[in-house]
């Protein structure tokens, strides 16, 4: 017989409440207590885990559920399931816990990919660009590319997921453009706004819901409401404090309007934020600072902003990163920002460009444009909510919601670390649960891309009908994931012209003459299997899974998905010519119908793949192969149905640059 009693004098701090270890019950086990209003910090392990209520009154908290945990309750979580026990009573919650490692769980929860639910909504989110320039390549490559393909294989998968973004009107840099051109800077956003959003549709982006802060009806009644509980909550406050301003006519100077060095990297920088290492200054901690429009040196003065003093909420921030995916990358920054013994971040500047507070002290002042999005977010669900006949609220964000963040690096501090940070005080009562996407930059010729420099190839430069798909898989084979990563026109060229012209479209007309030849344009029915047919099925497999890996939430990357796509392509094509030697055996015949059918049954999964990143090719490939039309993600590899017409063998998926760019941008605009 082995008794083991609770004993508290022998607990200790773990998992954010007290734990000690029970030995010799043949699993691993521990006494668990929480305290009144406690909980266990969010967590996922590789074990098996069950949890047994002996008193108290509690709660599981598992993604978006709230599951009562009295005494007598018994909970069993698979391996990798996050999961937290909070005590919702006046007494102590106490728990015995059991795990073990089951290796057939294991493999079953990491095989079973994405963690949203099926009727979990997921709001995926891509950075609103700046409306003082169109869309170039760097911008395509990142946010905007990443959300678009993962809500299509999101949307393959049978989840609820819709794609949001906007256009950020109130940028700072939208006012400094319209000074430089003498024009009014809501004039500069919509002329802009409009011109990003037709060229997202070039790249076969279109939003769900595309917000335009600048003339959204109800856009800054809601922003005001929603800075209103900030200022509520009590931690944010109107101080006065050092700032710099123009020595010519004294004009308040931020972000674009001011540079010099970096106080933490001295990489040359504007104000407020650092686009190398990610981190925020103060504008006055600037090294050498210089006013951007005259040149001269910012003379030393003082405003009243609204402040919020980010350095106290280093736990909470830190314990939100515990709840969704967060790149390493982001960790470090995060690190970093909170190793500061104070770091007090002005919400609202002194300008005439964006949307006023309500409050009194904030005359003259407008709510900062990167706060400000931390509520175009929420109200991006409440619009999309609107045409869906949805009850999503801005100001009462639910538990349910699944929030994809898809950004830039330079953006990091802003999405990853200030906006959960203002969630907390304006919704105290929410926990966002958030994965966060981050790119570095996309290089052009060795340089970064740059819309104030004109430093770019912009996407009508390139985009058009015929060429969208083939820039859409050039973007997500080098894009900048987690290493900077560079454009060259002549590789893209390359990539067209040799892989996917004169390999992949050559291995499709090919197969498609082949057919028509040998089976009078029909899929036949495969023979007798040989090894290295069994061989060549078990690759596809191999395929399908890498590269619904790579898509799932978890291992998102375009640049392994693309590189297993292409991968399905290169063993087909060997496989091909393998067979091509068994054309003149006349005995074979059965054999090569199988050939031929796995060589059809490559195609097929080529399309159903490919589709959240290269739409058009998928569907048209889908379409050359009898197809009923791409929907949903492949579970398991079929065949091409016997006597389903091919269509393959004058078919043109991809078309040389020269030709592609031919096409005009008003016939791809309207295609």
């Amino acid at each position: 017989m082995i008794i083991r009693r609770y004993q508290a004098e022998a607990l200790g701090d773990s998992f954010g409440i007290q734990m000690s270890g029970i030995d010799g019950l043949g699993t691993a086990a521990a006494w668990g207590r929480v305290p009144p209003g406690g909980r266990t910090v969010v967590h996922r392990h590789d074990e098996t885990e069950q949890i047994t209520i002996v008193s108290g009154d509690g709660e599981f908290l598992v993604d978006d559920r709230r599951i009562p945990a009295v005494p007598g309750t018994v909970a069993v979580f698979a391996p990798f399931e996050p999961h937290v026990l909070g005590n919702a009573g006046d007494g102590e919650l106490i728990f015995l816990t059991q795990y073990w490692r089951d290796a057939a769980q294991v493999s079953d929860a990491v095989r079973g990919g994405g963690r949203a639910g099926p009727d979990r909504p997921i709001f995926v989110f891509s950075t609103p660009p700046t409306p003082n320039g169109d869309l170039h390549l760097g911008h395509l490559s990142g946010p905007y590319l990443g959300a678009d393909a993962y809500v299509r294989y999101q949307r393959m998968n049978g989840a609820r997921a819709w794609h949001l973004t906007g256009s950020d009107d109130f940028q700072s840099y939208v006012k400094d453009l319209a000074r430089r051109e003498q024009r009014a800077p809501d004039d500069i956003a919509a002329h802009f706004s409009a011109e990003i959003a037709a060229t997202l549709a070039l790249m076969d982006i279109e939003p769900d819901q595309y917000t335009v802060t600048g003339t959204d009806p109800d856009y800054r009644h809601g922003l005001r409401e929603f800075f209103s509980a900030l200022v509520a909550s009590g931690r944010i406050k109107p101080v006065a404090g050092p700032a710099l301003a123009d020595p010519l006519d004294g004009a308040y100077l931020y972000e674009v309007d001011v540079a010099g060095g970096c106080p933490v990297c001295a990489s040359a920088t504007r104000g407020n934020i650092c686009e190398e290492c990610g981190e925020p200054n103060a504008v006055v901690d600037l090294l050498d600072p210089i006013t951007v429009a005259s040149g001269l040196s910012p003379v030393p003065s003082t405003a009243t902003r609204f402040m919020l003093p980010l350095h106290e909420f280093r736990d909470a921030v830190l314990l939100h990163h515990r709840f969704g995916r967060v790149p390493a990358r982001l960790r470090q920054l995060a690190d970093r920002v909170f190793r500061r013994e104070r770091l007090d971040i002005a919400i609202t500047h002194p300008s005439d460009w964006g949307v006023r507070p309500s409050e009194t002290e904030g005359a003259g002042q407008v709510v900062w444009v990167w706060p400000e999005m931390s509520y175009g977010f929420l109200h991006g669900i409440q619009r999309l909510a609107e045409r869906l006949g949805e009850d999503w609220k801005a100001s009462a964000p639910q538990q349910a919601w699944k929030l994809v963040h898809f950004l830039g690096y330079d953006n990091s501090f802003y999405h990853g670390i200030l906006f959960p940070t203002l969630y907390s005080l304006a919704f105290p009562a929410w926990q966002p649960d958030i994965d966060y996407h981050v790119n570095e930059f996309y290089l052009l010729e060795g340089k970064k891309f740059s819309t104030s420099r004109r430093h770019a190839i912009w996407g009508k430069e390139i985009l058009s009908r015929d060429s969208a798909d083939a820039v859409r898989f050039f973007l997500a084979s080098t894009r900048a994931e987690r290493t900077r990563t560079d454009f060259t026109t002549a590789e893209y060229e390359r990539v067209l012209d040799e892989q996917l012209i004169g390999i992949w479209q050559r291995w499709l007309v090919d197969l498609g003459s082949r057919v028509r030849r040998l089976f009078a344009g029909n899929a036949p029915e495969a023979g007798n299997w040989t090894a290295e047919h069994l061989a060549f099925l078990r690759r596809l497999y191999l395929r399908l899974d890498a590269t619904a890996a790579s898509l799932d939430p978890d291992g998102f990357s375009l640049r392994t998905a693309a590189a297993e796509i292409d991968g399905i392509v290169r063993d087909a094509v060997r496989f091909a010519e393998e067979g091509d030697r068994l054309d003149d055996i006349g005995t074979l015949d059965s054999e090569i119908r199988t050939s031929i059918a796995l060589e059809l049954t490559a195609a097929k999964l080529l399309a159903a793949v490919s589709a959240p990143i290269m739409p058009r090719f998928a569907a048209k490939l889908d379409a050359a192969l009898g197809g009923p039309g791409l929907r949903d993600w492949p579970n398991t590899i079929e065949p091409v149905p016997a006597g389903s017409p091919i269509a393959l063998s004058e078919a043109v998926f991809f078309r040389p640059s020269r030709d592609a760019a031919a096409v005009p941008v008003a016939d791809a605009v309207s295609s």
